[in-house]
Parts: structure tokens; C-alpha cells; sequence
């Protein structure tokens, strides 16, 4: 995909979760180990966002692999020692399709 329908996907994604009652604290941050899209609170939990988009929604969840996964884990903690944050947190996949997003929650179990 290329980073301009990415960056779509990206707008779209910000755009539901602040509706949804998300505040985002930060966008594509970067670490050694790789990139969050979405850094985003709500309630006192902290969400680690990877956004994907495809036209259909099984391409683009099929894009959460094992390696992006253990990539995600690794950079959320590195934010977390670097703001010296306490909070909870979860890492979460948003799926971006032409129709519609779905927000999975807390994908590491």
C-alpha cells in the first residue's frame, strides 16, 4: 500500500477513535524496533494502535502478523520507559476499509 492511502487510513482511524472518546497523545512513534501509529488514552487505559486498511477486512487484519505484533510490544514498551508511564495499557488493531473500521481491542491474547 502506498504511504498516501496509508496516511487516509491513518486520518480515518484518528478521526473514529476521538469520536469513540479517545484523547491520542501521540502519532507515528518511531523506536529501534519499529512504529505505533496511534498512541491514544481513554479511561485511564493506555492503547497502542496499529492501523491496517485494505479493501477488505480479512486482507487487511491478515496484515497483523506475529513479527508486526512482537514489533508493536516492543516499541509500546519503549514509549513507556521513555514518559515513565504507570498507566495500564493494551495494543489494539484498527481495520480500515472503504466501508467500514473495526476497532479490536487488546489483540495480544
Amino acid at each position: 500500500m502506498s504511504r498516501a492511502k496509508g496516511n487516509i487510513a491513518e486520518e480515518r482511524a484518528c478521526e473514529y477513535i476521538f469520536e469513540e472518546g479517545f484523547t491520542i497523545l501521540e502519532r507515528n512513534f518511531y523506536s529501534r524496533f519499529g512504529e505505533i501509529d496511534i498512541i491514544a488514552i481513554k479511561e485511564e487505559v493506555l492503547h497502542f494502535i496499529e492501523v491496517k486498511s485494505a479493501l477488505e477486512y480479512e486482507l487487511a487484519v491478515q496484515n497483523v502478523t506475529p513479527k508486526k505484533l512482537s514489533r508493536l510490544i516492543k516499541t509500546g514498551d519503549v514509549y513507556m520507559k521513555k514518559n515513565a508511564i504507570t498507566l495500564d495499557y493494551m495494543y489494539d488493531a484498527l481495520i480500515v476499509t472503504p466501508k467500514k473500521l473495526w476497532h479490536l481491542e487488546n489483540i495480544t491474547l
